[in-house]
């Protein structure tokens, strides 16, 4: 029964990614043709609004898009990845074509090099032009298409900033001139890499050898992982990388969780409050997309701050709540705490006083913010100044 209610379920989720797909036809003049497009904007997307996102090229759309929308759909549903556009290419019989490479590089010829141009120079121009989009782009590529998307490494600035690799059947000395590439990257770039044990062998076995020379590389620019998934075939690895690929590719965007606390929070030598803002600020520079800190998020800071014996990240993350959102008693309140531990009674009961003003949190409330008041008592040696009441 239980099996059969997720078979349907799966089958609604399905049509509902269906539904919400747009097809369009593109004129290319690089190719001298026309493509199928196929595109899923995010279910809240607001052409008027500065929010802006990722956008994922995927190649082999006719099998490939849906994959790639399902998993988009559902990370995004647990705020795992920021919502994004999903830009599908139809390939069907001109897949051949679009691939077409040199037998010594690899790299795109010919016609392989005319569609090249087309990803380059139409069509993320015209869903740049047309859409809210960030800077950061993923290309997505599954054997032949997989051997093409790392040719847009190699352009001075490399076009897309993450590479989701799966299964790619590397031609010529393409996988040699990428390690030599990802070596001397000067700007961030995510490279995913998949295989199975079930893989074709040729295909599996080329790709085994590209791990063991890029797990060696010493390139601060460059954030690599690789997967050899078990159980499954050339075909069917597809969905269960594309999980790994989203999941480690968006780890930074994801709300800090207690791995990240216990292993880069806890020993952050400078005040929590700098590494929470440092952390986002990254996500900004990497993807392009401002995402605002929660509560949630510097209540678990707190709760790390009085683990580390830290008072003073208690009083800057406290000061840091207040900037962000100056409505809420969270800042002022842990402001106060902070004065009430240093001995500060004065300025401990003035800032519990002015936070009964604002709005209550949910473990925080009026009347816990009262028993703190009356717990405390005026002192006639209290020695604060008015210095100490900065801010």
């Amino acid at each position: 029964m239980k099996n059969a209610l997720l078979f349907i379920f799966s089958l609604l989720f399905c049509e509902l990614i269906f539904a919400q797909v747009t097809y369009e036809k593109f004129e290319s003049q690089k190719l001298n043709a026309t493509r199928e497009l196929k595109i899923r904007l995010p279910d809240d997307y607001n052409p008027d609004s500065d929010l802006k996102h990722p956008v994922i090229i995927v190649f082999d759309a006719e099998y490939l898009f849906e994959p790639v929308a399902g998993q988009v759909s559902y990370q995004t549903y647990f705020d795992e990845m920021p919502k994004s556009i999903i830009v599908g290419v139809v390939q069907g019989k001109e897949r051949f074509y679009d691939s077409y490479f040199d037998e010594v590089t690899g790299l795109p010829f010919e016609s392989g090099d005319r569609f090249y141009n087309f990803i380059d120079q139409e069509l993320i121009p015209y869903i740049d032009s047309k859409y809210n989009t960030s800077k950061f782009k993923v290309a997505v590529g599954h054997d032949l298409m997989g051997n093409f998307i790392n040719s847009f490494l190699f352009h001075d600035t490399p076009i897309f900033q993450a590479y989701i690799n799966l299964s790619p059947d590397f031609k010529g000395t393409m996988s040699e001139n990428v390690k030599t590439r990802l070596e001397w990257l000067d700007s961030d770039v995510f490279y995913y890499l998949a295989t199975a044990d079930g893989d074709i062998k040729s295909i599996r076995d080329r790709i085994r050898t590209t791990n063991d020379n890029l797990k060696t590389l010493d390139n601060q620019n460059l954030t690599y992982y690789f997967d050899e998934l078990i159980g499954d075939s050339h075909y069917t690895l597809v969905s269960g990388a594309l999980s790994k690929a989203l999941d480690r590719i968006f780890e930074l965007y994801k709300p800090l969780d207690d791995k990240e606390l216990r292993e880069k929070a806890l020993p952050y030598e400078g005040t929590l409050d700098d590494y929470i803002v440092d952390r986002y600020k990254r996500i900004d520079d990497l993807f392009g997309i401002f995402k605002p800190i929660s509560e949630e998020e510097l209540q678990r800071l707190i709760t790390l701050a009085d683990q580390r014996e830290d008072i003073e990240s208690v009083y800057k993350i406290g000061k840091l709540a207040n900037k962000l959102n100056p409505s809420s008693s969270f800042g002022t309140y842990y402001m106060a705490l902070h004065a009430e531990k240093l001995g500060k009674t004065k300025r401990a009961v003035k800032l519990y006083q002015s936070a009964l003003d604002l709005n209550e949190m949910s473990h925080i409330n009026k009347e816990f913010i009262m028993s703190h008041v009356e717990d405390l008592k005026f002192v006639e040696d209290d020695t604060e100044t008015e210095d100490d009441e900065e801010n």
